[in-house]
């Protein structure tokens, strides 16, 4: 067996990987079905273990960090995230787990379709339209207000005759089918690439800066839920029927169910229907219908006991494989692809599939020519999951995957124990380069604004840049002359690369540089503890590895990575612009030992810190942020608004409960 600790780590950083990738940056890699399978792996080792449970551990979140581009408003109600299921037994269990809570008193279901969009929270204060936020981590949202507004469904003013006047209701924000193929028709039109799919397309719309782009792409939302203090309704359908009656968007789909069986029958029934909507639809979602018998459930740190969410089977089709190609990305990884013959599946039209690596070729079996199966669930990527071998050609030929880089022609390499092929040659190879300056430019590195792919192929193409660090040598002159570039627009680049010089922190540039293996997470602990480039530099494998939660990968890549002499004197050249390669005086102040060896749970709203940046404070200053107390933890910091299960069973344990005034006293006294 595996080392748990080990494994609690490499699950921690898998899924807190592939919830950046869906909540941050709007695209996923790996099919739902993979991500809860994981998220339950990791869950059941840390029951086994809960001393090896880490503080970023993703079974305590209910969904992405909050982005930065709109104000952050903290939700009146918490948007908790459902618990999937993905078989009948499944949902046979959850009813048996209602029943044994509830007894022998009667129970209604109501039944509503999963819409593939946007989670969404509006209130309304007087009957007007107030906030709208988005999901964020479930406690905190983006205030997308102004493009909330430019949702026509949407009252701005609730209707005039029900009794709704200070309330907040749920909704599902999604991308008309119809809209979406028109919008992508439009772009194409005029040279620009069409938008990958509606549920990117709807959270990418949502957050954009200029509202009468969002207006322009016709943005519906299907409202699911009504909450508030004192309304005139005692169960959830009479919330949606008020709703309707208010002139909310309930979707018409909605069913009050009285058992089990009219449960399941609702989802064979749309598990053929819905491809006839005007939306796309994962899943079907299960709630108690009843207020009082919501709240005798209760919910778990993440998820309501009363609802669940029944997802159905990925659709699956059989089409021909024509031929394979490979993607070089930024850090030389190559990707295989499946080039197919045109299929409908789930609604679109699939040409390409993944194929993830060398190994899933070799698993497949797969020969050019053969006729596959391919499947697209909640993933946005189709990929190939069998080969029907009746139908292979008696002279087709074994897949051979490729031995040179596609782009460079470079011998490809394969690391031990890895399952991806890398092309090596960082500085000659095209797409590497290119996805190096990318992943600088980005907001938690440099955070360099107007500097989008097209622009970075154009300046490549005219050899002005061969890599990052290459962009603070640009000139007005050489920009005024390129394609597409004016006064404006060359003098707006300049000034946003001369601004990341002074605004970039040394985390963000020591993220920025693109180590592999080195997320964001990782460049702020490598940040604290070494405190400057030069001592990260000069370290060796042993010292790293002695780095609070930096394991031997990490600390192998830390090493190569500065072993290679073109990527010293990329940071020498960073050190001679001024760029921060080091903790500010003020950053290693605000850093001590002074709570070395002590454990915190932090719980509750706070008026000196958020939540953040309290954990940050403590983190800082040698303590240790865990997500669940126990009787081994040291401190409970108590805000505001505090859950009362908490501060029972700290309590019941003996363990220390402390103000926010009393923490910031611990910290300087110690």
């Amino acid at each position: 067996m595996s080392n748990p600790s080990q494994r609690i780590k490499e699950l921690t950083e898998q899924l807190n990987y592939h919830n950046h990738l869906y909540y941050q940056e709007n695209r996923t890699e790996i099919p739902d079905r993979e991500f809860d399978a994981l998220l339950k792996e990791l869950e059941a080792l840390e029951e086994q273990h809960p001393e090896l449970k880490e503080p970023d551990s993703p079974t305590q979140r209910v969904g992405g960090a909050v982005t930065k581009e709109f104000a952050t408003i903290t939700h009146k109600y918490p948007m908790l995230s459902l618990g999937n299921t993905y078989s009948e037994e499944e949902v046979t269990d959850f009813d048996e787990r209602i029943r044994k809570t509830l007894g022998d008193e009667p129970f209604e279901y109501v039944c509503e379709l999963k819409f593939d969009g946007v989670a969404l929270s509006v209130s309304y204060q007087n009957g007007v339209l107030k906030h709208g936020v988005t999901r964020g981590d479930g406690v905190r949202g983006d205030d997308v207000t102004t493009n909330v507004k430019t949702i026509r469904s949407m009252p701005l003013k609730n209707v005039s005759g029900t009794p709704l006047k200070d309330f907040e209701i749920r909704g599902e924000v999604f991308f008309p089918l119809q809209e979406f193929e028109r919008v992508n028709q439009e772009r194409e039109d005029i040279g620009e690439a069409p938008l990958a799919n509606p549920r990117n397309a709807t959270s990418g719309t949502i957050k954009m800066q200029d509202s009468a782009i969002v207006s322009s792409r016709r943005l519906d939302c299907f409202v699911y839920g009504l909450l508030g203090e004192d309304l005139p309704v005692e169960s959830h359908w009479e919330g949606l029927e008020l709703l309707k009656k208010s002139g909310f968007n309930v979707s018409p789909t909605s069913k009050k169910c009285g058992s089990l069986e009219e449960v399941m029958a609702y989802i064979e029934e749309w598990e053929h229907k819905r491809f006839e909507l005007p939306v796309f639809t994962d899943g079907v979602v299960v709630k108690i219908n009843r207020f009082d018998q919501q709240k005798r459930l209760g919910n778990t740190s993440k998820s309501p006991r009363w609802a669940m969410a029944y997802k159905f089977e990925a659709e699956s089709a059989q089409t021909l494989l024509e031929s394979i190609s490979y993607q070089v990305g930024r850090t030389g990884a190559v990707t295989p692809v499946a080039n197919l013959k045109p299929v409908h599946l789930a609604g679109t039209v699939v040409k390409r599939a993944s194929l993830h690596n060398a190994n899933e070729i070799e698993r497949l079996d797969l020969h050019l020519g053969d006729t596959v199966n391919v499947e697209k669930g909640g993933e946005i990527i189709p990929k190939v999951t069998s080969v029907v071998l009746e139908k292979r050609p008696a002279d087709s030929t074994p897949v051979e995957y490729i031995s040179e880089c596609p782009e460079c022609q470079t011998p490809l390499i394969r690391k031990e124990g890895e399952a991806n092929h890398y092309c090596p040659n960082e500085q000659g190879c095209a797409p590497q380069i290119k996805g190096r300056i990318e992943h600088f430019i980005q907001r938690k590195a440099m955070n360099i604004e107007g500097l989008g792919p097209e622009t970075i192929e154009l300046l490549l193409k005219e050899e002005l840049i061969k890599g990052p660090v290459d962009l603070y040598e640009l000139t007005y002159e050489q920009l005024i002359r390129l394609e597409r570039f004016a006064k404006r627009s060359s003098e707006k680049l300049l000034d946003s690369i001369q601004k990341s010089i002074g605004s970039a922190s040394f985390p963000q540039v020591l993220f920025a540089l693109g180590i592999r293996h080195v997320g964001a997470t990782g460049a702020e602990k490598l940040a604290r503890h070494f405190k400057s480039i030069d001592a990260l530099m000069n370290a060796n494998f042993e010292t790293l590895v002695e780095t609070p939660e930096i394991g031997g990968i990490i600390a192998q890549s830390i090493v190569d990575y500065f072993t290679d002499e073109q990527n010293r004197a990329q940071v020498e050249r960073l050190k001679t612009l001024g760029i921060a390669l080091e903790l500010s005086e003020e950053e290693t102040a605000n850093q001590s030992n002074a709570l070395e060896g002590k454990s915190f749970v932090v719980s509750g709203v706070f008026s000196q810190f958020s939540r953040d940046e309290l954990k940050k404070h403590i983190q800082q200053n040698g303590g240790r942020v865990v997500s669940s107390i126990s009787g081994k933890l040291d401190y409970l910091v108590a805000g505001d608004k505090m859950g009362p299960a908490k501060k029972t069973k700290a309590e019941k344990l003996g363990v220390n409960i402390i103000s926010e005034e009393e923490y910031i006293q611990l910290a300087n006294n110690a």
